[in-house]
Formats: C-alpha cells, sequence, structure tokens
C-alpha cells in the first residue's frame, strides 16, 4: 500500500512540472507574439522635404505629372496662374501664346510664393508653347532670387523637346544649379527619372 502511494505521489509531482512548463512557454510565445506587433505599429514618418513644385498648365497635362513628382518627393506643389486666363478655345490661346513669345511678353500671375527661401530645390513645370515655356513661366521665375538652388525643369509636350525651353529656363534661374529636365506624357516616366538624377535614392 505504501509503495502504491508513493508511485501515486511522484505521478503527481511529474504532471504538476510538466503543466507548470506548458504554461511557461505558452508566455513566452505571448511575449513574442507582442514584440512583434509592437514593431510593425511602430512606423517611421518623413519630415516635409524642402522641395517646391511650380507648374503651369492649361489643359491637365502637366498637372498631372507635377502630382506625380509631389506624390513621390512630398514637396510642396504651386499653380502658376495668369490673372487673365486664357481662352478656352484651342486655335484663340495658340495665337496669344504666339504673341506672347514673339512680344518676349510677361503675363501678369495671381500666384506668388512667400516663403521662397525654405526651399533649397525647385521643379519648374510647363507645356511646351512655340517651342519654350509659356511666357507666364518667365512671370513667376524672374520674381525670385534662385541663387545656390538647385532647379529641374519638366514639361510636356506632343511633339517638342525639353531641350529647347532650356536656354531660356537656364538664363531665369541664374545662379541655380539645373539638374537634367523631363520631357512626359505619362506618369510612368517620372519615378525613374527622379532616380536617374538622384532626387529618390
Amino acid at each position: 500500500m505504501k509503495k502504491f502511494l508513493l508511485a501515486l505521489l511522484v505521478m503527481l509531482v511529474f504532471v504538476t512540472g510538466c503543466s507548470s512548463n506548458n504554461q511557461s512557454n505558452n508566455d513566452e510565445s505571448s511575449g513574442n507574439t507582442n514584440e512583434s506587433q509592437d514593431a510593425t505599429n511602430d512606423q517611421t514618418t518623413t519630415e516635409d522635404s524642402n522641395i517646391l513644385i511650380a507648374y503651369f498648365s492649361k489643359t491637365g497635362n502637366t498637372e498631372a505629372i507635377a502630382q506625380e513628382i509631389q506624390s513621390l518627393t512630398n514637396g510642396t506643389l504651386v499653380e502658376i496662374e495668369t490673372v487673365e486666363p486664357y481662352p478656352d478655345s484651342y486655335s484663340e490661346t495658340v495665337d496669344i501664346a504666339e504673341y506672347e513669345k514673339e512680344a518676349n511678353a510677361r503675363p501678369e500671375i495671381s500666384t506668388t510664393v512667400d516663403n521662397m527661401d525654405q526651399y533649397d530645390t525647385i521643379f519648374i513645370g510647363y507645356p511646351i508653347w512655340w517651342h519654350d515655356a509659356p511666357m507666364a513661366v518667365y512671370t513667376f521665375l524672374e520674381n525670385y532670387d534662385f541663387e545656390g538652388k538647385t532647379v529641374i525643369p519638366f514639361c510636356t509636350s506632343g511633339g517638342s523637346d525639353i531641350e529647347e525651353s532650356i536656354p531660356g529656363i537656364e538664363a531665369a534661374v541664374s545662379g541655380a544649379t539645373m539638374l537634367e529636365g523631363l520631357t512626359a506624357n505619362d506618369s510612368s516616366d517620372v519615378q525613374p527619372w527622379l532616380e536617374k538624377i538622384g532626387i529618390l535614392k
């Protein structure tokens, strides 16, 4: 009888020990899961970069490219708008653009950037009108000092290339460093270009 009771006592001690170990292992597993969840929720947020994307757009094509740049760089988006809007008629707009180009006009704009000093990198976007940027773009550029800044042009065009407009842009941003521009008619062109010129790593 004593041997039976002794054997029973040993079995009870063994079962109690196993139960304690299993509970300990379950607790450790739960702890690891919680740590993993905490790490997943600890996301890093990026502060605003010192990037400005200024653009002129008549039909929305250049605006779409500017918006894609903004989404990839987290820059500030600014539309260059004229005080006197261009007509809805394509042919009338073409005629006005030709006149402004030949007259080297500077159409009055309503757009201002009060804190230009805070931006180190400035994208300038526009459609190509008569082998150049619209004259309103020059109105905008000539209002600011770009000394020491990085200027990056981009354009949309049905047939011309951005190189036709580069001499005028360079002259308007004297003292700035100009990076390679982009002629884009599709948003998918933007990211590879930004990576190529070192804006995106």
